[in-house]
């Protein structure tokens, strides 16, 4: 659900007006209001891109179809390009549908591309033709209710946005830019994952720990919590086999800091650069 997500607003309030609103009320959606038909989240690894794709599914009621590479590649010639059309067939079926496609660059990369051979081509040309297929041939246009109504969304994530296609690129009506988590959202994350577990951390305690967590993505935090929830249990060694559960201590802000020398964060300046680069050239709310 949206509550599961620390943070994020500006992405769930752009996903919410994209899918959410329109699978729900349909009627509404219609003619020039017509929804959007790709949505593109990308930005860097451990932001929560999957999160939020999961979270769409459930809030909107709707089929999720979860494709990668492996779902739509076959060694006999030609079968690929109808495992392609029959997905679709298949989400206009059972619509209102999602189909997520996570790490899409594996599947709409460029096709200008010199090491690129005919068969991967032959499945990005089929998937443009089929995602085309779902929007009305005139936006201006209100359609009826009688009128065929295939509510499904192409949503994908990626963490290289440069290596999509120009033409995938421009069926992403949408491009949302999922950046590493702000000051406030950190502090959100590190309260609701230290919910059911016993710690002696203050508020104070937590406003460092944002300070030191600087440049941390959401998934390196987890890991951070998950290493330092550790710490009371490798202070007693081979004890802990035979000591009882309430007797073990809490966590404290020193486990935190011990855990800080291990884990680093996975998201490097340079490559953050280039995505706010990016999103400032291409996204739809830049950086």
């Amino acid at each position: 659900y949206w509550d599961d997500i620390a943070g994020l607003d500006t992405a769930k309030n752009s996903l919410k007006e994209a899918v959410v609103y329109p699978f729900l009320r349909p009627d509404l959606f219609r003619g020039l209001r017509e929804p959007v038909r790709g949505m593109l989240l990308f930005g860097p690894p451990g932001t929560g891109k999957t999160m939020l794709a999961r979270a769409v599914a459930t809030e909107s009621k709707s089929t999720f179809f979860s494709i990668s590479a492996s779902s739509l590649t076959s060694k006999y010639l030609g079968e690929s390009e109808k495992l392609v059309r029959a997905l679709f067939a298949v989400a206009k079926k059972l619509s209102p549908s999602i189909v997520f496609v996570d790490e899409i660059d594996s599947i709409m990369g460029s096709r200008n591309n010199d090491g690129e051979n005919e068969s991967s081509r032959r499945i990005k040309n089929e998937f443009l033709v089929q995602w085309s297929s779902l929007s009305s041939a005139a936006a201006g246009k209100g359609s009826s209710a009688t009128d065929s109504d295939d509510r499904v969304l192409v949503l994908a994530a990626t963490n290289l946005p440069w290596s999509i296609d120009e033409a995938a690129r421009r069926r992403f009506v949408r491009r949302q830019y999922i950046p590493l988590p702000e000051p406030e959202t950190r502090k959100i994350q590190l309260k609701r994952l230290l919910l059911h577990q016993r710690h002696t951390l203050s508020e104070e305690d937590f406003d460092e720990l944002v300070c030191l967590t600087e440049n941390y993505s959401g998934s390196d935090i987890t890991s951070l919590a998950k290493d330092a929830a550790m710490g009371p249990l490798r202070e007693l060694g081979d004890k802990l086999l035979f000591t009882e559960t309430d007797k073990i201590r809490s966590v404290s802000l020193d486990d935190f800091r011990n855990s800080l020398k291990y884990i680093k964060p996975s998201v490097s300046q340079d490559g953050l650069a280039r995505y706010e680069e990016w999103a400032a050239q291409f996204g739809s709310s830049g950086v």
